[in-house]
């Protein structure tokens, strides 16, 4: 499972810039005096552009007694930044080559996050009933969601190691004397422990770990590297169907927008003539449909490593506890 940025949030500077623009572009026009919420120098800042940061932000949401703090704090943020953008522009730093690239790539940013989220917004939303369902087939991250206590051994892929390594670890040997058997081959490796809660483990590594009992472990082979991992202790957290299914029909929401996209743009370069130039000719050459690489497995332990919709699921259940 990938997902393409399904928050597809702006970098700081691409939204500052975009802020800033907009503050700097309010000279130009007129505006009634109730849309006007401060003057700073020659710059105007509208309500307009307050209550798009806490609409982008999720701020809106707070308490009717917290609202207009929060109105006060964006408008003193943007006072500063009109401040800031005033300097900028004296000082001609608009004119540099590095922000002008910069406000290029935020002008994109947002025009594909644009038509991506127009893609998004023609989709079905996620049903309770599929919510329910995703609930059922997942004990391990809702039901029977669990902290970990993980011992863990990280080696590079070494010929005739894996073997050993299983039978010392179904032979019940410590971490410790397999490491100590390391260190007598002089294979170097790296070691410790973590508490994970179920959702901050790999979706794929998950029903592997659920079902072991304190003190059994297992061990995972990847291109790169050898994984040793023990489970030293467990606990259990378990969360309420009705607590969990908000969010994971926003989690399926997501997930069902990431595939959208992904199609989308498969789609597209499919009709495209891309054509690739200099130093990047041999890589691609002129073509309908462009390959796309796949990722390289990462070389960090199993559970070390986090694809994006396992840190997406991981945000997910987080704020249910």
């Amino acid at each position: 499972m990938q997902v393409i940025r399904q928050k597809l949030i702006f970098p700081t500077l691409f939204v500052s810039l975009a802020l800033g623009l907009a503050a700097c572009n309010s000279k130009e026009a007129e505006k009634p005096a109730s849309q006007i919420a401060a003057k700073v120098n020659s710059g105007e800042i509208s309500v307009h552009q307050i209550n798009y940061i806490l609409s982008r932000t999720g701020a809106g949401a707070s308490t009717p007694e917290m609202a207009p703090k929060m109105r006060r704090e964006v408008l003193d943020r943007l006072v500063d930044q009109e401040l800031a953008v005033e300097q900028a522009i004296e000082k001609k730093l608009d004119r540099s080559p590095d922000v002008l690239m910069s406000i290029e790539n935020a002008r994109r940013e947002i025009l594909a996050r644009a038509y991506v989220e127009q893609v998004a917004a023609a989709m079905d939303k996620p049903t309770v009933d599929e919510a329910k369902k995703y609930y059922a087939e997942h004990p391990q991250l809702f039901a029977e969601r669990r902290i970990y206590n993980i011992q863990e051994i990280v080696l590079p892929a070494t010929p005739g190691i894996a073997d050993e390594l299983r039978e010392m670890l179904n032979g019940g040997k410590s971490m410790e004397d397999i490491a100590n058997w390391l260190k007598g081959k002089d294979i170097k490796f790296a070691g410790g422990s973590a508490a994970r809660s179920a959702e901050q483990i790999p979706l794929e590594l998950l029903p592997k770990i659920h079902p072991l009992k304190v003190g059994q472990g297992l061990l995972m082979e990847g291109p790169q590297s050898i994984t040793v991992m023990r489970l030293a202790a467990s606990q259990s957290v378990p969360i309420s169907e009705d607590a969990a299914l908000p969010r994971i029909q926003q989690f399926l929401g997501n997930q069902r927008t990431a595939e959208a996209a992904k199609q989308e743009i498969k789609a597209l370069k499919a009709k495209a003539k891309i054509t690739y130039m200099g130093e990047f000719a041999d890589a691609g050459g002129t073509t309908s449909q462009a390959a796309v690489a796949p990722a390289a497995a990462p070389a960090a332990g199993p559970v070390a490593s986090k694809s994006a919709v396992d840190i997406n699921v991981e945000k997910g259940v987080a704020g249910l506890k």
